[in-house]
């Protein structure tokens, strides 16, 4: 293997430059913004954890997991989510507060990929765990919140499509009762969206055709309010008619919400089926093939760390929601220099000073030099500068 090069990088990490950056702490802002005026407390976690902890609690599978030896020879990993980390809060220093509990976050979190898949190893996450609630109302607070927090990170056009993993385990434990292997495989079909192969799973176990049309049929559960009792029609299975049920008690909170024409009901989402209780939901951008939302809820997590708890939640990808608003022209910034004389230090750094405690202004300064460091001011028009090759709106000279 070749030595890399001083200006590669490992695959999957990427640099972001100022003007990025700024969009992207910007997004960060008012969407943690958000969530506080919605009664969330930021919380921050290491981004080292032991594997044996939360390493093993998290969503993430094994190979994805990034590893690490301590200098006793443990092993650790670089946190590959945040909910798993939180729940060890919850359950450790929060142990005494009682439920509900509500936290925020934002961080980077680190997934090892393959390097043809083109996706990203570290990326950013702003999300909530609302913990200690399991019910229906909880679920859709998390929802509307979402919805809310993707409005203000600036996402103008998307789609929250709501999904429930108890539907699909009640019908298949109906009609694939003896195919075990068959209903997991159907699953990982439909968690990556693989419908062409899910229908071919089907037609190879020789079902007969009433069921295989049910099982197909699936496949077009997906639209509004209507699909409930469309899919209450499909199976009689207790388990999927009480996700029908917790489904349409969440319906009926987000339209008290005002918030039911960005969402739409579908069957087929299942999520990570090894991590998710209960509903589960995806949030699509316009003109964005990868989701840039996901949540649901996660009933058996705090098992793990020793106190029990129902838990719902969700996190935008926040570095995805860059590619959504990214392209938008920034806000015209007034950009001001002040260039000063040796002699006229400090008192070019007190009107500096003042001038940055207004509220969005943006004040350089810069020592009036002679030779090849010398302070070249060029007038461009009544409202700009030109120094150096660099554009302000006003330039200050104590000289």
């Amino acid at each position: 293997m070749s030595k890399p090069k001083v200006f590669e990088k490992p695959a999957g990490v990427k640099d972001y430059l100022p003007e990025a950056v700024g969009k992207l702490r910007a997004i960060e802002t008012n969407v943690l913004q958000c969530m506080e005026s919605w009664g969330y407390r930021e919380i921050m976690t290491p981004t080292l954890e032991f594997y044996d902890t939360v390493g093993v609690a998290s969503s993430t599978e094994d190979r994805k997991l990034f590893k690490l030896l301590d200098r006793k020879g443990t092993t650790l990993v670089m946190r590959s989510d945040m909910t798993a980390p939180i729940a060890r809060v919850v359950s450790s220093l929060l142990q005494e507060q009682p439920f509900p509990i509500r936290l925020s976050y934002h961080a980077n979190v680190f997934r090892a990929i393959e390097e043809e898949a083109g996706r990203d190893a570290e990326f950013f996450q702003t999300g909530v765990e609302l913990v200690g609630d399991a019910s229906s109302e909880s679920d859709a607070e998390v929802i509307a919140l979402a919805i809310a927090c993707l409005q203000a990170a600036g996402v103008q056009e998307f789609k929250i499509a709501l999904g429930h993993v108890g539907f699909l385990t009640g019908l298949f434990e109906e009609t694939l009762q003896e195919h075990k292997d068959a209903q997991h495989s159907l699953k990982r079909c439909l968690l990556n969206r693989d419908h062409v192969g899910y229908r071919e799973i089907i037609r190879s176990l020789a079902l007969p055709d009433t069921v295989s049309q049910e099982l197909e049929g699936v496949l077009r559960l997906r639209g509004g309010q209507e699909i409930c009792e469309q899919a209450r029609q499909v199976t009689a299975d207790p388990t999927a008619q009480k996700s029908i049920s917790h489904l349409c008690q969440v319906w009926d909170v987000l339209q008290a919400y005002g918030v039911s024409d960005h969402v739409m009901i579908d069957l087929t989402m299942i999520g990570d089926f090894s991590y998710y209780t209960g509903m589960t939901f995806e949030g699509y951008a316009a003109d964005l093939g990868f989701p840039v939302c996901n949540g649901g809820r996660y009933d058996n997590l705090l098992t793990h760390f020793g106190r029990p708890a129902p838990a719902t939640g969700f996190a935008l990808k926040t570095n995805r929601i860059l590619e959504v608003v990214g392209t938008r022209p920034d806000r015209p910034t007034h950009r001001q220099l002040v260039v000063y004389s040796a002699s006229r230090r400090a008192e070019a750094f007190k009107i500096a000073g003042e001038l940055r405690a207004r509220e969005g202004a943006v004040v350089e300064t810069r020592l009036r030099e002679d030779g090849a460091q010398a302070v070249k001011v060029i007038r461009q028009g009544d409202d700009s500068y030109l120094v150096n090759g660099v554009l302000y709106q006003d330039v200050i000279e104590l000289v």
